[in-house]
């Protein structure tokens, strides 16, 4: 997962999801504090999990940006990739401080989904710049499309963490300027791109159904076990709306979808 970056506007995000975040209107868990969430023993397992991928999630993504770093081209996008990788590293720092201080070991948390995270890279490992580019902006916005609309059903301080951790690192619109420039300079390009991202599609929600799958807090909420979460039908719209906002990226990026 997850560089932590939003489509490049705001007509790019979910539609749905842009507003649910907020304050208002909220009810039941997306209305309390942690302190009175946490009282549900099974809303707590649930965010510590949905931290403990998150907080894996940022590492990987700091350690992708700095060996993305070595194939980019000039100093100064060399320069632009470990900025990038050093904001990733500090929301890392955000989710990790986050466990500890709700007594959680942040490495106990994160150990259940290094699997899947590894696994995901290595069946997406870029072969070239441009590549990893698509990787960053496509991927990663998935995964974080899919946590985004998770947070609306939070309460509110541990929303506001995850919302923080998944703002934008400069990575989309760097991604874009520099693949449309490519696409411009050699048009054959963007048909192997296209592909390429199809195939992160299918990967990243592949790896986000199983990470959910596979613990039972988390599905829970997302299924309506836990106060507010979705029932089923609603996780079907969640993942038709995430396919519409990739569809919506890669028409930025100059591809189709």
């Amino acid at each position: 997962m997850t560089s932590s970056d939003k489509p490049g506007n705001a007509e790019d995000a979910p539609a749905e999801t842009t507003g649910a975040t907020g304050a208002a209107g909220a009810t039941g868990v997306a209305a309390q504090d942690w302190a009175t969430a946490a009282s549900d023993p099974q809303y707590r397992a649930a965010v510590v999990d949905l931290l403990g991928a998150l907080a894996y999630g940022e590492l990987a993504a700091f350690e992708r940006l700095a060996e993305d770093a070595k194939l980019a081209p000039t100093l100064a996008d060399k320069a632009e990739l470990a900025k990038m990788a050093s904001a990733e590293f500090h929301h890392f720092e955000r989710l990790r401080d986050r466990l500890a201080g709700i007594g959680e070991e942040p490495t106990a948390a994160m150990e259940p989904f290094v699997a899947a995270y590894d696994g995901f890279h290595k069946q997406t490992d870029p072969s070239d710049w441009l590549e990893g580019l698509v990787k960053a902006y496509v991927g990663d916005s998935i995964a974080s499309d899919f946590y985004r609309e998770v947070a609306a059903r939070l309460d509110t301080d541990t929303r506001g963490l995850v919302l923080a951790v998944l703002d934008d690192t400069g990575h989309a619109s760097f991604a874009v300027e520099k693949v449309r420039a490519a696409i411009d300079a050699d048009p054959r390009v963007g048909g192997r791109l296209a592909l390429w991202a199809r195939r992160l599609m299918g990967e990243a929600l592949s790896q986000s159904q199983r990470v959910v799958a596979d613990r039972d807090a988390l599905s829970t909420m997302l299924v309506g076990g836990v106060a507010d979460g979705f029932d089923l039908a609603e996780v079907g719209r969640m993942f038709s709306r995430i396919t519409e906002a990739h569809t919506k990226r890669m028409a930025a990026l100059g591809l189709a979808a």
